[in-house]
C-alpha cells in the first residue's frame, strides 16, 4: 500500500490521504482486516502532520470503511468489502457511458440526479404528510 499525496493540489492533504485509502480499498489493495499503517509513520513518509493523518483516518471512519481502536490502530472494516463489487459495476458503467458518447460530467449528474431522486419524497408521500 502506497499513500499518495499532492502537496501542490488545492485539495486539502486530509482528503487527497483518505482519497489513496478509500482507492485502494476499491481497487482490492486493501481488505477488511488489513492494517493501515501508524498516523505517525505516514505522517513521517509524506512529510505532513500526523494530525491530518489522523483527520484522514477519522474521515474514513466515518463513511465506515475503516474501524479505529486504541492501542490497534487502523483497521479496513468488514462493510468495506463490498466496494471492490461497486468499482466493478462502476467501471462497467464508465465504459459503457464512454462508448455511447456520454461525458463524465453528463454521468455524474445524471448519478447525482437518479440519487436526488430516490432520497427526496414524492408527491404523493409529501401530500400524505400534510394531510391531518
Amino acid at each position: 500500500m502506497l499513500i499518495r499525496v499532492d502537496p501542490d493540489s488545492p485539495r486539502a492533504l486530509y482528503d487527497q490521504v483518505a482519497a489513496s485509502v478509500r482507492s485502494d480499498i476499491l481497487a482490492g489493495v486493501l481488505a477488511p482486516g488489513d492494517r493501515l499503517p501508524a498516523a505517525r509513520d505516514v505522517a513521517a513518509a509524506l512529510d505532513i502532520n500526523q494530525h491530518t493523518v489522523l483527520h484522514a483516518y477519522q474521515r474514513l471512519r466515518d463513511e465506515g470503511l475503516v474501524d479505529l481502536r486504541r492501542g490497534r490502530g487502523a483497521v479496513i472494516a468488514a462493510s468495506a468489502a463490498p466496494l471492490a463489487e461497486l468499482a466493478h459495476d462502476i467501471d462497467g458503467l464508465v465504459r459503457r457511458a464512454a462508448a455511447l458518447g456520454v461525458s463524465a460530467d453528463t454521468l455524474a449528474g445524471i448519478i447525482q440526479s437518479h440519487r436526488d431522486d430516490r432520497t427526496e419524497p414524492t408527491r404523493s408521500e409529501t401530500r400524505e404528510e400534510d394531510s391531518p
